[in-house]
């Protein structure tokens, strides 16, 4: 009898839960009824599911970095921290970039967090943006292209090989430009439809395009050192405040996708697979702590292509896979 009400129970927490397609209007209804911690809204329109699974192309629990600890003695963190307004004279700290239909997020987090600590350690006198598309081409020990790398691999490169400039898609800024135009998520925009075909990572070109004033060899730019930051809220919040933005991994689940504005707290939903992002700061909305991060999906996603995320707590493993380094 006994079992036969464990498994009554069991079976009734099963139906509690209902399983709710992704990207559904039934999604978006039941994480803003659920009174959590953020709203949910429609960021993918009319897009394949397999599109919005190719875009989380990071490998979690990948090789290790050595580990970097920082011994703060008397520094007093503040209680909410943003890079964009300590280091104004850096413009890539409020860039939004898009990795397109290509699972290129873990080069993504690396060239825009190497960009912001270039500028940030030169105190706003170099200013530049590091080529996603070098990396994610020229890295083969990273992983697989658009089908996924390691963020701590990709730092790794940035110190023995070094990484060129290049802007966004069409920008015809730096050496090596993205060359994976943004699909459009959403149904009535002006750019191509967003599919799950692509995935064909563009070749290891080394040379510049047309025009560029410095050679490829010329215009390498080197990290003096990479390195991971121990999984410890302090340690986080005093690399960030000491060095600027780092790149971090976690597991992306079916409600993520639907994120629009205040802090991310895993409501419902299946894992879609690893991202990586840039982390930026972090700070308290209504009494809940978090980590301030930039995504690459275009700033037509999420809140302007920004969100935050419940710190603290190794949240869908957020503080756990953090990579870092130190410009030459």
């Amino acid at each position: 009898m006994k079992c036969l009400v464990l498994l009554a129970s069991a079976l009734a927490v099963c139906w509690a839960r209902p399983h709710l397609r992704p990207l559904s209007h039934e999604m978006v209804n039941y994480i803003n009824k659920a009174n959590t911690t953020w709203t949910a809204g429609h960021n993918f329109g009319d897009v394949d599911y397999s599109y919005v699974k190719q875009l989380c192309g990071t490998m979690l629990k990948g090789p290790k970095l050595p580990v970097m600890v920082q011994y703060a003695g008397e520094m007093n963190l503040p209680k909410n921290f943003d890079p964009r307004e300590q280091w104004p004279n850096c413009p890539t700290l409020k860039e939004i970039r898009d990795q397109g239909s290509c699972g290129s997020c873990w080069a993504f987090g690396a060239a825009e967090a190497i960009s912001d600590r270039i500028c940030i350690h030169s105190d706003g006198k170099v200013s530049l943006e590091i080529s996603s598309e070098d990396l994610l081409t020229c890295c083969s020990d990273c992983g697989m292209g658009c089908n996924g790398g390691y963020p701590s691999a990709a730092w790794d490169f940035w110190t023995t090989e070094g990484l060129v400039t290049g802007g966004l898609y069409d920008s015809h800024i730096g050496c090596r430009p993205y060359t994976i135009e943004p699909c459009e998520h959403h149904i009535n925009g002006s750019r191509p439809p967003c599919t799950g075909e692509g995935g064909d990572t563009p070749s290891c070109d080394e040379k510049c395009e047309p025009g560029y004033s410095l050679s490829y060899t010329q215009d390498k730019h080197f990290g003096k050192q990479a390195y991971s930051v121990p999984s410890e809220e302090t340690q986080i919040m005093q690399e960030l405040y000491k060095n600027g933005p780092v790149e971090g991994a976690f597991t992306v689940y079916e409600d993520f996708l639907l994120y629009k504005s205040g802090v991310y707290k895993h409501v419902t939903g299946s894992a879609v697979g690893g991202h990586a992002i840039k982390i930026l700061g972090w700070g308290e909305e209504n009494g809940t702590p978090y980590w301030l991060a930039a995504n690459s999906w275009n700033t037509d996603w999420g809140d302007n292509g920004y969100f935050k995320i419940l710190r603290g707590v190794n949240h869908c493993g957020i503080e756990s896979e953090i990579v870092a380094g130190i410009p030459k």
